[in-house]
């Protein structure tokens, strides 16, 4: 798949990639003849469904869920992403859950929304709500804007150390 159907290729979202990979199945990769198995995988998917048994009523939990407490840098991290967390609960414990579409914190103490973002699917990436920046840039008193003060001292310094 990551060399004959992503390559050249651009999605709008996941729903796109979804789309576009199930016509992709359709039309090249589920109509060729495979080698070993001397047939289509098309061929083969309608054995395999005739012998599936129906799925159960209900419908499992996939989520993901764990506790933490927020840290000093309050982002949480989960595969490869961080997502902000409210900095106004730095030190609590909060539950945070992933689904497949989002990303969600609570505070086990009061309830309180941590944090609701969608889900990035992308690697690296920091997902920062704007209130959450706010009200980090307010806690820190806009520090980060700040240059440190660096001593200049003047090339004959050393020189005369040089020489």
């Amino acid at each position: 798949m990551e060399r004959s159907f992503e390559p050249g290729r651009t999605f709008a979202n996941e729903l796109d990639f979804q789309m576009q990979l199930d016509a992709w199945f359709d039309e090249r990769a589920n109509t060729r003849m495979h080698k070993t198995l001397r047939a289509r995988p098309i061929d083969r998917l309608i054995e395999e469904r005739n012998v599936m048994t129906a799925l159960g009523a209900s419908v499992p939990d996939t989520d993901r869920r764990w506790v933490l407490r927020v840290p000093p840098d309050p982002y949480l991290r989960f595969d490869t992403c961080d997502y902000s967390l409210d900095p106004r609960l730095v030190g609590r414990r909060v539950e945070a859950r992933v689904t497949d579409r989002e990303v969600l914190a609570v505070a086990l103490d009061t309830g309180e929304i941590a944090c609701q973002h969608a889900r990035s699917f992308a690697k690296h990436r920091t997902i920062t709500m704007l209130e959450h920046a706010r009200t980090l840039k307010a806690d820190r008193g806009g520090r980060e804007d700040v240059e440190p003060a660096v001593e200049i001292r003047p090339l004959a310094r050393y020189d005369g150390l040089i020489a």
